[in-house]
């Protein structure tokens, strides 16, 4: 039995893990993490969920969690701080800057880690029909992605925006900092021929939303993937932790899990 430890148990995404781990054989919850001063340490994992009793309390130190994996929907700092469990993880915390993602990648030379902005398998193999198709028509088509998201997410734009645009930006050749603009506001000319553009809106409820739009000369192709449940990255979350708990020290990304 795979025992899994759940970081951020007390929010949307945590709960709702929590729920998804009932549905799934071979992996149960085994603590739970939230940030120190959270009205939800101390509380019993299980109810919060909106599930019976576990008799599990979430508590504020990962050394005090028992378990093989952590599930990590955080904050940036909480990741980053929680790789010095040594345990396997799997990362959805979206909005970690290049100096945590690197040392993500110098902690899986010694651990397992799953990797990926998004869970869902309709948007890894809409980065997997991204990266097939854009050496096809970067060179006569201009690129967009739009991305839009409920009122409360706090990071702009989404991870799953930036992997797309990356995924682009490796197909010219360029790197995404070079070629990435950022939405658009007064004279700011004609567009580049090398440049991504990339447009965050925010309301209401929205879970979650991908448009990537390839703009040719009398036509244009556009892919979008919406999603209208976070139990699909919940789902996801617990599809990985089950996958990479046999797996040797080394960063994967959900496409890996999926076989994408």
């Amino acid at each position: 039995m795979v025992r899994a430890i759940v970081s951020g148990a007390g929010g949307r995404m945590g709960r709702m893990i929590t729920r998804a781990v009932e549905d799934v054989e071979g992996i149960e919850v085994s603590g739970g993490i939230e940030a120190p001063g959270s009205p939800y340490i101390g509380t019993d994992i299980g109810e919060i969920a909106g599930l019976p009793r576990k008799g599990i309390q979430i508590t504020g130190d990962i050394e005090k969690a028992a378990g093989d994996v952590i599930i990590e929907f955080s904050t940036p700092e909480a990741t980053i701080s929680h790789l010095k469990a040594g345990k396997k993880m799997v990362i959805g915390t979206t909005g970690i800057d290049e100096e945590g993602i690197e040392e993500i990648r110098k902690t899986s030379k010694d651990i397992s880690i799953v990797m990926s902005p998004n869970m869902s398998m309709g948007v890894n193999t809409l980065f997997s029909i991204v990266e097939r198709i854009a050496p096809l028509l970067i060179k006569d088509f201009d690129v967009e992605i739009m991305e839009i998201h409920h009122r409360l997410k706090k990071d702009a734009p989404s991870g799953t925006a930036v992997k797309i645009a990356q995924i682009i930006a490796q197909a010219m050749g360029e790197k995404l900092e070079d070629v990435a603009v950022y939405g658009r506001k007064g004279m700011v000319g004609g567009r580049k021929d090398k440049e991504i553009g990339i447009l965050s809106l925010r309301g209401g409820d929205i879970v979650g939303e991908h448009t990537v739009t390839f703009a040719g000369t009398g036509e244009r192709l556009e892919i979008t993937h919406r999603a209208q449940s976070r139990e699909t990255f919940a789902h996801g979350a617990v599809k990985a932790a089950l996958w990479i708990i046999d797996k040797p020290s080394g960063l994967y990304t959900m496409r890996d899990v999926l076989g994408l």
